[in-house]
């Protein structure tokens, strides 16, 4: 759909620091900064980014202790939760003391929140009012994959929400959506509505000639099944573009 320039990971090599110190073990610290017995005494929400990711570790490395490894690993993503849900394990194994379990729990943690973010859009109650209702549910799903991927959510003609799906994954730079996918799904769902949205690994959120193109030709085809195509967006980690606000719908 346009082309980009691949986004590498910084290089961690600066925030690998070995110190040869001898560290005390977190259960000697005083009970009020140990993060477990932190989250117990006062919730999760009292947790630093930091203090959360330690206890997922669970423990550090000869030089570092679980807190301070949770740091360096956070540093390395700029200290942004979002840069951290798009490292791999391969990433996160550079940081000594991680390992293949240690990197799938942090991994796994990640998923689970990034598909509780999600949930609306599994959920049969679930109404989108706006386009910006549809953003909010679909860029926690998109926004980190490094490559376009195309998904449908069928609407009812309440805009609630019956489902929804991936009809097209490809590369970095384009990928290729058949209509009749599009619409053999919107009927098994008995949809009489679609949204549309597909991610920009980029991160520029203007659409390309081809995204418009493919937009009015489903659009097109929606009108002979009388199935409406609400909006189609284009999500990154810099925010949403709605065809349809600007016009272009």
């Amino acid at each position: 759909m346009m082309d980009v320039n691949p986004t590498f990971l910084p290089p961690i090599s600066r925030y690998l620091t070995g110190t040869g110190r001898s560290l005390p073990s977190i259960r000697k610290w005083a009970e009020d900064d140990r993060p477990r017995e932190k989250l117990l005494c006062k919730g999760p929400r009292a947790l630093s980014h930091a203090e959360l990711l330690a206890i997922l570790i669970n423990s550090g490395n000869k030089d570092q202790s679980a807190v301070e490894l949770a740091q360096s690993i956070l540093l390395s993503c700029g200290n942004d939760l979002a840069e951290l849900g798009r490292l791999g394990p391969h990433h996160l194994k550079q940081f000594p003391g991680i390992g293949d379990a240690k990197a799938v729990t942090i991994l796994a943690a990640l998923e689970l929140a990034r598909r509780r973010q999600t949930a609306g859009l599994t959920s049969n109650r679930t109404v989108l009012y706006s386009s910006a209702d549809a953003a909010a549910l679909l860029k926690p799903l998109l926004e980190d994959e490094q490559h376009e991927s195309f998904y449908a959510v069928y609407l009812n003609h309440a805009n609630k929400v019956l489902g929804y799906g991936c009809l097209s994954s490809g590369g970095r730079t384009s990928t290729t959506v058949d209509p009749r996918l599009v619409f053999e799904a919107a009927l098994l769902h008995r949809a009489t509505r679609l949204l549309l949205c597909h991610n920009h690994p980029s991160g520029n959120l203007r659409p390309s000639q081809a995204d418009i193109t493919m937009t009015q030709r489903l659009k097109e085809a929606g009108r002979l099944l009388d199935i409406e195509i609400m909006d189609h967006l284009i999500v990154a980690p810099t925010g949403y573009f709605s065809l349809r606000e600007d016009g272009l719908l």
